[in-house]
């Protein structure tokens, strides 16, 4: 099993949503591609639609974890990139990743704004690392 810290440095603002740092001690370090918002027959889901295309994200995330044999208690970074990023679309993430990240020890977390991703459909991508045991 993998040891996390999650640490909150003095000096540093303390957040819910997400870990300034996160040391982490396993056997195995996993790198998850980033995530968009298609289903298995690679068709794009919630078209227009942050908050269905994050949930489709963090969905596509559970999957590969759960292929390597690990859950999202086992991230220790994650990247989030949104087309046309605007500070309102934070509050639609958060909303949707809180759904699915441990409360309490999230993991460290970057948010980009992008002019686009691979496909002009997608809104959002994230990827992941992960430390399992």
């Amino acid at each position: 099993m993998s040891e996390l810290r999650h640490i909150r440095p003095a000096g540093l603002a303390n957040t819910p949503t997400y870990t300034h740092v996160v040391a982490a001690r396993g056997a195995e370090t996993l790198y998850i591609a980033g995530q968009v918002a298609m289903d298995t027959a690679g068709k794009t889901v919630g078209i227009g639609d942050l908050a269905a295309q994050t949930e489709q994200v963090m969905q596509n995330l559970r999957t590969a974890l759960h292929a390597a044999g690990a859950t999202f208690h086992d991230v220790v970074k994650i990247t989030t990139f949104v087309v046309g990023y605007a500070p309102e679309q934070r509050a639609i993430i958060a909303a949707v990743r809180g759904k699915y990240l441990p409360e309490g020890t999230p993991p460290a977390s970057t948010l980009v704004g992008v002019a686009a991703l691979a496909a002009p459909e997608w809104l959002i991508e994230i990827e992941a690392v992960a430390v399992i045991g």
